[in-house]
């Protein structure tokens, strides 16, 4: 199971003893999850005015700061390609897999100063995230040109006779050169109609160079001839072999661009091969700092829903609940039912504050999912989704 819940509770006559209040009712008695405490370091509690008006922008942070770490997840499963299955030990949290991640946090005090305010601290994230949603989308871009550009040539090279390009599959002999009047085309004849072409080709224009044709090469489906004639007779060919389902390729052999063809596929797959290194470690970094950058907000959260909810001083302790699977959900809100039910009537009085206080949604109120405890989710299988695309 890699889904979470953080909640948290009030101090009772300590956090300690909230904490082990918790963890024997869940996990010592029952075993229903496996249970941390979260450390939430002593941020800047502000007014009440701004944790209310904070809660919602939290929220939507929460939101946005989940979605980017998705799509940088979901780019380098794109970027992995044939190596997917080694999407998951690619994303990692400052170097350890994510539920180590979350079960071990501690707050990251360089990027995120606990002097700073709350709301400071938020726009910091938002400021990040932001930075790694843009660069994601100018790298990708960039990424995607190139190797669509070189699956399309790719797709020349190797795809049916009728689209795909001739030049490696022809010779300068196979053509007359250098002649004022006469010109070899290549023509795409269905494999049932190889008899039907012997029988014809010699009589489709007037003009045609007798015992001209040449199988040089054969697909599943067709082959592809030579056949030579007087230049003039050209189109007045190309008219008639299309009425007998006999295929002419526009084709005029020139090795100097067949050359340069040659060395664009292969310029195109050496620069995918030089971007490739650098673009999956940008992303395995990226994802890093935009998953550590969600739980950070995660704990934001929690903070200021404890402080909004239990009051000052600040009293409260987060716990970090790893359910054991999703048969024991019911038992577990059960338990924490029991635990914690009191704080509907323990904490301030729903019944007192205005309902058009700014923010109050953020508080889950009236909403379906309120407990009487902070709750918050955090699932890391949201990146399971991308391995099996």
């Amino acid at each position: 199971m890699s889904e979470f819940w953080l909640i948290s509770a009030p101090g009772e006559k300590t956090c300690q003893q909230t904490w082990e209040k918790m963890n024997n009712s869940t996990a010592k008695t029952q075993n229903l999850s496996s249970n941390t405490k979260f450390h939430i370091p002593d941020l800047k509690v502000g007014t009440l005015d701004i944790l209310v008006g904070l809660s919602d922008e939290l929220g939507k942070l929460d939101s946005y700061v989940e979605s980017v770490a998705r799509k940088v997840a979901q780019y380098l499963g794109d970027v992995l390609e044939d190596q997917k299955d080694k999407l998951q030990e690619n994303l990692l949290a400052n170097g350890v897999d994510l539920a180590t991640y979350i079960k071990r946090f501690q707050w990251d005090m360089a990027k995120y100063p606990i002097k700073q305010s709350l709301k400071n601290i938020s726009e910091i994230i938002g400021k990040q995230v932001s930075q790694i949603d843009a660069d994601l989308k100018s790298k990708s871009q960039a990424y995607n040109n190139l190797k669509g550009n070189l699956q399309a040539m790719a797709r020349k090279a190797t795809g049916s006779l009728l689209t795909r390009s001739l030049g490696d599959l022809v010779k300068k002999e196979d053509f007359v050169n250098d002649s004022e009047y006469l010109q070899t085309l290549l023509v795409v004849v269905p494999k049932q109609c190889y008899d039907d072409w012997n029988e014809k080709y010699e009589t489709l224009t007037d003009m045609v160079v007798p015992r001209s044709t040449k199988m040089i090469y054969e697909d599943h489906d067709h082959g592809l001839f030579t056949v030579t004639m007087f230049t003039r007779v050209v189109d007045e060919y190309k008219h008639h072999a299309r009425e007998n389902r006999f295929v002419v390729r526009d084709f005029q052999y020139n090795e100097e661009e067949m050359t340069a063809g040659k060395n664009e596929l292969s310029k195109l797959a050496s620069d995918k091969k030089k971007q490739f290194g650098p673009l999956v470690r940008w992303l395995k970094v990226n994802f890093s700092e935009a998953f550590t950058a969600w739980i950070h907000v995660k704990a934001l959260r929690v903070f200021v829903e404890s402080v909004l909810r239990y009051g000052l001083p600040v009293n409260f302790q987060a716990m970090l609940l790893q359910p054991l699977n999703k048969k024991v959900h019911r038992k577990l809100r059960d338990s924490l039912q029991q635990l914690f039910g009191h704080l509907d009537s323990s904490s301030f009085a729903v019944d007192d504050l205005p309902m058009d206080i700014p923010g109050l949604s953020g508080l889950n109120i009236g909403q379906g999912e309120y407990y009487p405890y902070v709750y918050y989710s955090i699932n890391t299988d949201m990146l399971s989704d991308v391995v099996k695309r």
